[in-house]
């Protein structure tokens, strides 16, 4: 086999004559070998057809003139074949992989800022590819082929992908697997979490360690500097409304955890992950109203504090104060912060809201939540959140401010833990007061 030709050092506007030639080498390789009787030939040829990728994939580089030209000599349903033709072969790994890669870097160069590309690219590629690439053990083709649906998505192809749902699932196991690769981190966070629809299609087919990866990121894009869009904000309401209804609906799951033949439950460590988004939405001025008023959603929230509370206290599990950290244990378990990030959430659903501040009040939850108020190192910051919790419970409401009051009077609140947390109680006129006496933490 000849020596491969050299590139020239820049390619210009102008249609390279090498790429043409190359194009006609690919053209006849793949016509040949489209013949099973022939497929043994393919793999002596792997090396030209690396080099004829490469020239092709150099070409489509920031030139939209290479890239029309190239694509109207049929150069994408050629790629596309012989990407195909790379699965069924049987021949040594790395030269297979190196045509391979290229064989997609050509396709995503040549689909780059073109339209007409990208259209072609998805009419030839689109399931098939997609589905045979993304989770292939290889890390480069799935890193290539993840640039190569993200650079070809926009909003009327994610239609498509509502009904392949597998590829967009395999795209979150990619990011799951390769969190270091930036496309499928970009595929989801540009395209499928502007579509509320799909999200929901994908949740409900997802494993638990899918949705899982899948709420890891859009705690990520929840917590980011920038502020939610005004476009963006109906969407993220869609995307609360599935969240906090599959929290009242799933929520006791966690429950399980107290049992040692459950404590790594995806299950459960799915519905933790979902408490975590809630508590990060809610902190945004304009999802936190949806959240306040969703229905049952605070009350589950009391009922479940309420539930590993009383589990934690009866029996030594999961879920019981550990004020002390064993040389032999560890530290990172599913539930760490769990029933902190309950108070939290609770204290955000109360924030200047007297309906919700007068709802924990009549479900007996004022003194549950103060009785949290201790060192738990399985709980980080549970002070604090309590401390804000009670302050969103009291702020502009008597009812709520006497009923500490007298809770300190009878006793059932330690006057010095009051202290601790800001408040003391004096005698006004004949009645308890609670006052602050040092300006409220910051949320």
């Amino acid at each position: 086999m000849a020596a491969p030709r050299q590139l020239p050092a820049r390619v210009s506007g102008i249609m390279v004559p090498a790429a043409i030639q190359d194009l006609e080498a690919l053209r006849a390789l793949t016509a040949l070998f489209k013949d099973p009787s022939q497929a043994d030939g393919l793999a002596s040829s792997l090396q030209l057809i690396t080099e004829c990728f490469r020239c092709l994939r150099n070409a489509c580089i920031e030139c939209f003139v290479n890239q029309n030209s190239i694509r109207n000599l049929d150069a994408v349903c050629i790629a596309v074949d012989l990407i195909f033709l790379f699965r069924e072969l049987r021949v040594e790994q790395e030269a297979l992989l190196t045509a391979f890669r290229c064989g997609l870097q050509f396709l995503g160069n040549i689909a780059s800022r073109n339209e007409a590309s990208q259209s072609a690219v998805w009419l030839h590629a689109f399931p098939e590819l997609f589905l045979s690439c993304l989770n292939h053990p290889d890390k480069k083709i799935v890193s290539y082929s993840s640039m190569i649906l993200f650079t070809s998505l926009n909003s009327a192809r994610m239609k498509d992908l509502e009904e392949n749902l597998n590829i967009a699932i395999n795209v979150v196991e990619a990011h799951y697997k390769q969190p270091e690769s930036e496309w499928p981190f970009l595929i989801i966070t540009d395209h499928f979490l502007k579509s509320p629809e799909l999200v929901k299609a994908m949740y409900a087919k997802m494993s638990n360690q899918e949705r899982v990866t899948l709420l890891d990121i859009i705690i990520a894009k929840v917590m980011a500097d920038e502020p939610l869009t005004r476009e963006e904000v109906p969407v993220y309401l869609s995307h609360a409304e599935l969240f906090a209804s599959t929290f009242v609906d799933q929520c006791r799951l966690v429950l399980k955890l107290t049992s040692e033949q459950y404590t790594d439950d995806e299950e459960a460590l799915a519905t933790i992950r979902l408490l975590d988004v809630l508590c990060e939405m809610s902190v945004h001025d304009d999802l936190l109203g949806y959240l306040q008023a969703y229905p049952g959603l605070l009350d589950r929230g009391v009922d479940l504090l309420r539930l590993i509370h009383v589990t934690g206290t009866d029996a030594t599990n999961i879920f019981s104060a550990c004020s002390y950290i064993k040389a032999d244990s560890n530290v990172a378990n599913m539930a760490e912060g769990f029933k902190s990030h309950l108070i939290r959430l609770i204290g955000n659903l109360c924030y200047k809201n007297r309906i919700n501040q007068d709802k924990v009040n009549e479900m007996d939850a004022i003194h549950l939540i103060l009785d949290n108020c201790r060192p738990d190192d399985r709980n980080p910051f549970m002070t604090q959140w309590v401390v804000y919790a009670i302050r969103n419970l009291t702020e502009d409401n008597s009812q709520n401010q006497d009923l500490i009051a007298s809770m300190e009077e009878q006793g059932l609140v330690d006057a010095s833990l009051l202290k601790k947390m800001g408040f003391e109680v004096e005698k006004r006129g004949g009645r308890l007061v609670l006052k602050s006496v040092r300006d409220a933490p910051p949320p």
